[in-house]
């Protein structure tokens, strides 16, 4: 069974992301989506955090990025960028959808 994790609050804000990532397992994802999205920025401690993912894909909605000006060039190795679609392929993927709060 895998899980597609989504996370909305910056990382910078609370420990939801580091706590996704403790509890994400092999074959699960995480999406970044609104303020969670500067997680995926390159260099920081969450993007670091990110990387620890044994087998986890991670992923960020292409439009929170946007709204943000932080693009493609900024993002840590390994994140894959989708839209809204991907994002409904993302949750048809996978069996369960946890939030993150």
């Amino acid at each position: 069974m895998s899980i597609l994790h989504t996370i909305s609050k910056s990382p910078f804000q609370n420990q939801s992301l580091s706590s996704c990532v403790a509890h994400a397992s092999k074959g699960d994802a995480i999406l970044m989506i609104e303020d969670a999205v500067y997680g995926a920025v390159s260099g920081t401690v969450a993007a670091a955090q990110l990387a620890e993912g044994d087998n986890i894909s991670i992923y960020a909605l292409g439009p929170d990025l946007s709204a943000r000006g932080l693009g493609e060039a900024k993002l840590a190795e390994g994140i894959n960028i989708v839209d809204y679609d991907g994002f409904v392929e993302l949750a048809v993927e996978h069996d369960k959808t946890q939030s993150w709060l």
